[in-house]
């Protein structure tokens, strides 16, 4: 292996979150699973070539018994991390560049609906949890993005009671703009004007931080924390199925399409680069179609037998 495989790794990392501006998910579950391969590198003492690589990824499958999505992203941690060794100059060739890894059975991402959405948003007791659950589904926001929100990147328009935030996110810092109806809007100013404004003055630094969201020291919240208001959730809105907040992301792309919304903007407003992450949608939109064409059309209902 190489030497000094933990500070390329710790590199890496602050690389991804410094230039490539991963989210803080991204960054944990990289960091992990470098880690693993790490120690299995020093434990095996195995050169880095192609065939160890191959080796380490098939022993999670064949060992592990890791399911295939989880060996997808490992083996994504491993190729990213050694072409990034490769443009350093570290090594000349990455051994994991014609890596092959199982395919990702295709899920449909889980939608819930609108009456359960309904039911969410009346979940929080608080102002700022109400907000933030407003904000992620009227907006279609990844949670890393919501609690990346500066109060800069917020702008309300009174007269009709609509709002748009400048998101940033990802390499470059490539912007996006969402669209706030007037729940939305309601429920950050409301936010905005009365918990805002406690939790800040709980802040110890002297400079007054420019986050929208604040957790009850002042300072900005953790994407963690909106997962953990999520888990709150899950025993009274949905005690059979796991709340995320990409949950409501999803439930935003799947009504927009319910109602007629074009493809493309649904892509525009997810900030979606390839059209083909968002067709995705359009099976959970004909999925549900197809359920209410069957409850509802007179011809879709077994015939019953004439007496």
């Amino acid at each position: 292996m190489l030497a000094n495989l933990d500070l390329l790794r710790d590199s890496f990392l602050d690389h991804l979150r410094t230039v490539r501006r991963a989210s803080p998910h991204t960054l944990r579950a990289y960091a992990e699973d470098l880690r693993q391969f790490c120690a299995w590198g020093e434990e095996s003492e195995k050169e880095l070539t192609p065939e160890s690589v191959r080796s380490y990824v098939a022993s999670l499958t064949l060992e592990r018994k890791l399911a295939k999505t989880t060996v997808a992203r490992k083996a994504a941690a491993l190729r990213a991390f050694f072409k990034y060794l490769q443009r350093q100059g570290v090594i000349v060739r990455s051994p994991a560049q014609d890596l092959q890894t199982p395919k990702r059975p295709q899920t449909l991402p889980r939608a819930l609906t609108e009456e359960t959405v309904a039911a969410l948003l009346t979940f929080p007791e608080s102002a700022r949890d109400r907000a933030i659950l407003e904000t992620l589904y009227a907006g279609g926001l990844r949670a890393s993005e919501l609690v990346a929100l500066d109060l800069d990147d917020l702008t309300f328009d009174s007269e009709n009671g609509e709002g748009e935030l400048r998101l940033r996110r990802g390499k470059g810092n490539k912007e996006r703009i969402a669209l706030l109806g007037r729940p939305a809007v309601v429920a950050l100013q409301t936010y905005l004007g009365t918990e805002r404004t406690t939790l800040a003055s709980q802040a110890k630094s002297a400079k007054p931080t420019r986050a929208v969201f604040l957790n009850r020291f002042g300072s900005r919240l953790s994407d963690r924390a909106v997962r953990r208001l999520f888990d709150s959730a899950c025993g009274t809105i949905s005690a059979t199925h796991k709340l995320t907040p990409h949950t409501l992301r999803h439930s935003f792309a799947t009504h927009l399409l319910d109602h007629g919304a074009d493809l493309r903007v649904v892509q525009e407003l997810l900030g979606h680069s390839d059209l083909s992450t968002t067709q995705v949608y359009t099976q959970v939109s004909t999925k549900r179609l197809k359920e209410v064409y069957e409850k509802a059309h007179p011809l879709a209902q077994p015939q019953k037998p004439q007496e």
